[in-house]
């Protein structure tokens, strides 16, 4: 009997998992055509385009030789973001909520942290300029500029995503540990059943100041528009995975829309108390709250130049203090 109910809740918990992610590839084309295509009034793509047509694309087409220090840790990176956050969705079905250790804040936590500190590396281990080493500036004998230090453009891309999961990511963090103010446990079990006894985090102060603490938070996680210094196209074209091509960059562009899906799902969890099962018809939810947030995201982004340090070091702070309001006001 414990057997054939562990297969069950093994089984439920996968085919959760592949209905989101095949839920997930239709975002961003909802994205582009629906809100950015508008907003610039134009026809925008279909919308599998983005999300289905151009990955499949990628994965047929010739891969390019990078040149890296660690060129098998190079070409990995992609595949570690994309498990990271396939175990992060892992961890917010019920069926984990078994799992102490999986469940919790703090492995949420973790999840996050490997999914950024991914695009750090990706940016540190290229050492090429569209595929091609290129040092520059010339430092052969009687060059002008044979003691200038050497860097490339992923390197720019490498030290801004450093600066930004130093600093930058934090308010997501701080609004993720909002709801334990009231549930009094980190543990995502606790989180939901306190809310399903007495109503959603989301409607109290507490829950609508952590909300837009989460959500500005959403934005930078996902280094979208105004707060995407770490691919601004007018110095670092692609930001860290400029060099990535064929099967490599179809797995980015897989990772961002399940990134996309899997964040509204945590918000889901945290704020609503619901979390995303397939047997249920609450899931409908989960896609609900992971469309709201694309449609905010797309309209937000739309009207946002990229921030300068001077325009975000003030907006990461003050929604810093923000974050502490809610937890503070959660605690009272």
């Amino acid at each position: 009997m414990f057997g054939n109910t562990l297969i069950n809740a093994i089984l439920v918990g996968a085919i959760t998992v592949i209905f989101c992610f095949l839920i997930s590839t239709l975002l961003p084309g909802i994205e582009r055509k629906y809100i950015h295509a508008r907003i610039q009034q134009r026809i925008g793509p279909v919308v599998i385009a983005p999300g289905i047509m151009a990955p499949i694309k990628f994965m047929f087409k010739e891969n390019v030789k990078v040149e890296s220090p660690v060129p098998g840790l190079y070409k990995a990176l992609p595949i570690i973001c994309f498990i990271a956050v396939t175990c992060l969705l892992i961890a917010l079905t019920p069926q984990a909520f078994a799992i102490p250790a999986l469940s919790s804040l703090v492995a949420i936590v973790g999840f996050l942290k490997v999914e950024e500190i991914c695009y750090v590396l990706m940016g540190a281990l290229s050492k090429s300029v569209m595929s091609v080493r290129m040092p520059f500036p010339d430092q052969i004998k009687g060059a002008a500029h044979n003691n200038a230090v050497r860097s490339f453009v992923e390197d720019i891309s490498s030290r801004r995503s450093l600066r930004m999961i130093t600093y930058g990511s934090f308010p997501l963090y701080l609004a993720l540990f909002a709801p334990v103010t009231q549930a009094r446990s980190i543990f995502l079990s606790d989180i939901v059943a306190f809310q399903q006894l007495n109503g959603p985090f989301l409607f109290t102060v507490s829950g609508a100041i952590a909300a837009i603490v989460f959500f500005i938070g959403y934005m930078i996680i996902l280094n979208e528009y105004p707060f995407s210094i770490i691919k601004a196209k007018c110095d670092v074209i692609e930001g860290p995975y400029m060099e990535y091509a064929s099967k490599y960059r179809a797995i980015v562009y897989l990772t961002r829309g399940f990134f996309m899906m899997v964040l509204g799902v945590l918000f889901s969890v945290l704020f609503l108390g619901i979390p995303p099962v397939i047997t249920s018809w609450s899931i409908l939810i989960n896609i609900i709250v992971a469309l709201i947030f694309v449609f905010m995201m797309g309209i937000f982004s739309a009207f946002s130049p990229v921030f300068t340090n001077r325009q975000l070091l003030p907006t990461i702070l003050g929604t810093t203090l923000l974050g502490v309001l809610a937890i503070v006001l959660g605690l009272l």
